[in-house]
């Protein structure tokens, strides 16, 4: 028997309280006619894609279709249309601002309305995090894997490219004793060794990231690719993004994508993730400096920073094994100095260390890239000279290197005049060893010592 506190439920509108309810969604839901016309979205459409939903209504849904995923999307909207539902179709969608949108879709046909209605989820944070802990992992391979610094920074822009597909690279390490950044020169040849070396240029982008060390938003200059314009209009696009490179409270340089678009404009899970990859590729930037300057002092005189004995050894043996496959002829100068003794005791070894760092870079800039120049230890030095076939080429690089020493050198304020012997070796002539062409060298050298 009811009670007779029972009331008669009111009666519901349920057409009326759809769309209510839908709105209250926090996934969107949209409704695409056979034609590809949004004809229905929810309001969370525009928490996903920044466009209200006045704005999306009756514009066709490939306008907002990340380019690259166009084709497989008509794809699966045939599928859905065709009857088979999809829970688990995930594609790319472009956001009002420019960004990247990653969606999960739940979609069904209707046949009698012949319309497609579909739940899209926000997974693009989900997809972050897994970029994230995979860019850790491979920038660890990267590390592990490149022997310089500059094949780190080639993994590393693998990653990044990865990362931010639509986008250009910049990284940028720093000297701060010379104020000068060092580019891996990934665009044109214009350097001999991969890297473009140039001044920290004031009133960039890049000089505000690396001297504040502070993130910075920024557009980018169509003119200087990388550095960007720091001095932001109201009206600019953000399109320009650098982190800084900091390892133990030092800035290494700087990590910048910048965009091609106009349009684009970072956002904050962009500036999180390009900061996480940054501090990954500060660490290991700073592990392989360290290791390459390991190699370095390893190979190198440490006072003159030339090819130091033991490497020298090996480039003649490589050069002799070269020029006997091709035969070609090389040379070899060996210099002893004639008045050394006299300023080291006379002026002090910290003027005597000035005048051999001098003599090394007059003996470097006189010579060939594919020459050798190698101080031997104390006032000795080597030089090998690359495809000298004759006697007479062997004279004129002694004239030279006579030429080149021959002008004072400026130490403590004073002006010295310093000689030096030389003695020669022509391959194949004087020998076809190392062993044979030092030796007739060093043996030409002390011969013309005594002559003095």
């Amino acid at each position: 028997m009811p009670s007779k506190y029972m009331t008669t439920p009111m009666p519901v509108d349920l057409k009326a309280l759809y769309p209510k309810l839908v709105n209250l969604l926090l996934d969107p839901v949209f409704v695409v006619d056979e034609y590809g016309q949004i004809v229905f979205i929810s309001e969370a459409g525009e928490q996903l894609l920044g466009y209200t939903a006045g704005e999306m209504t009756g514009t066709s849904i490939l306008n907002y279709i990340h380019p690259d995923d166009l084709d497989r999307t008509h794809a699966a909207a045939r599928r859905v249309m065709s009857g088979q539902s999809h829970t688990d179709f995930e594609n790319r969608y472009l956001h009002k601002d420019g960004s990247v949108v990653h969606i999960l879709w739940s979609a069904r046909w209707l046949e009698e309305d012949r319309l497609r209605v579909a739940v899209a989820r926000d997974v693009t944070a989900l997809r972050r995090a897994n970029q994230t802990r995979d860019a850790m992992y491979r920038i660890s391979e990267a590390a592990h894997g490149a022997d310089t610094v500059r094949a780190l920074c080639d993994g590393v822009r693998q990653v990044i490219r990865e990362l931010f597909p639509e986008d250009d690279l910049c990284l940028a390490l720093y000297d701060e004793a010379k104020g000068r950044v060092s580019i891996p020169d990934w665009y044109a040849d214009q350097s001999d060794d991969g890297w473009l070396d140039e001044p920290l240029q004031s009133g960039t982008a890049l000089a505000e990231v690396i001297r504040a060390g502070q993130t910075v938003l920024a557009a980018r200059d169509p003119e200087c690719r990388g550095r960007g314009i720091y001095s932001l209009a109201p009206t600019a696009p953000a399109n320009w993004l650098g982190v800084p490179l900091i390892s133990k409270e030092a800035v290494l340089g700087a990590l910048v994508i910048e965009s091609r678009s106009q349009e684009t404009c970072y956002r904050e899970a962009d500036q999180e993730l390009l900061q996480f990859v940054a501090t990954q590729v500060a660490t290991v930037v700073e592990r392989k400096r360290a290791e390459e300057h390991l190699r370095f002092m390893a190979h190198h005189d440490q006072l003159t920073g030339l090819t130091n004995r033991s490497l020298f050894y090996d480039r003649l043996e490589t050069a002799l094994r070269s020029a006997s496959r091709n035969e070609n002829g090389l040379a070899l100068l060996y210099l002893d100095l004639n008045d050394f003794k006299p300023i080291n005791d006379t002026w002090g070894h910290e003027t005597g260390d000035q005048l051999l760092v001098q003599i090394a870079r007059r003996l470097e800039g006189g010579t060939r890239e594919t020459d050798t120049v190698a101080r031997m230890g104390g006032d000795e030095f080597t030089v090998l000279l690359a495809d000298i076939r004759n006697h007479a080429s062997l004279d004129t690089a002694v004239a030279k290197v006579r030429e080149i020493m021959a002008s004072p050198f400026e130490l403590a304020g004073e002006a010295f005049h310093v000689s030096c012997s030389i003695g020669t070796a022509l391959y194949p002539e004087d020998g076809e060893t190392a062993r044979q062409l030092l030796s007739k060298a060093d043996a030409g050298m002390y011969l013309n010592k005594r002559r003095r």
